[in-house]
């Protein structure tokens, strides 16, 4: 699957029937810009922040489609954690998440595809998805410990 940000959301959407709309598209902004995972409550301010007025119900909603056009992916990545979403992409990275700070980090490697290739041909398991959590302490609240 190719990189999601080179993605025009104009053209994934009509292909699919369904039409561009004013929420659907500050959705997709903030999701290309975001230099991390968002909550929904995030992803709301930071439309805000813009000028545009979208209610949390309409971001729900754009979520849900993206993730069901595969377009974004919703991760827990805590245990009480509610869904942190970002821009689909392709499972050869891991997320590392700080106890401490809740920063979330992608780390990437060939472990993940490793991982994959040992469950299907030692276990005859067919992977289709991946979503690896590795929980720690970040270098920057260990230095700072």
């Amino acid at each position: 699957m190719e990189r999601m940000e080179r993605i025009e959301l104009s053209d994934e959407l009509r292909t699919r029937g369904y039409r561009v709309t004013r929420p659907r598209r500050a959705v997709w902004d903030v999701l290309r810009a975001a230099d991390g995972h968002l909550t929904v409550e995030q992803v709301t301010a930071r439309i805000g922040e813009t000028g545009t007025e979208v209610d949390l119900a309409s971001v729900y909603r754009t979520l849900s489609l993206f993730e069901e056009l595969g377009l974004a992916r919703a991760s827990r990545l805590g245990d009480s954690e509610a869904g942190r979403w970002e821009l689909m992409h392709p499972d050869e990275h891991f997320h590392l998440l700080c106890e401490v700070c809740g920063e979330v980090d992608h780390h990437v490697g060939s472990l993940v595809a490793r991982i994959q290739e040992h469950l299907d041909v030692g276990h005859g398991f067919e992977v289709r998805g991946v979503e690896l959590t590795v929980r720690g302490v970040c270098s920057r609240c260990r230095a700072a410990a």
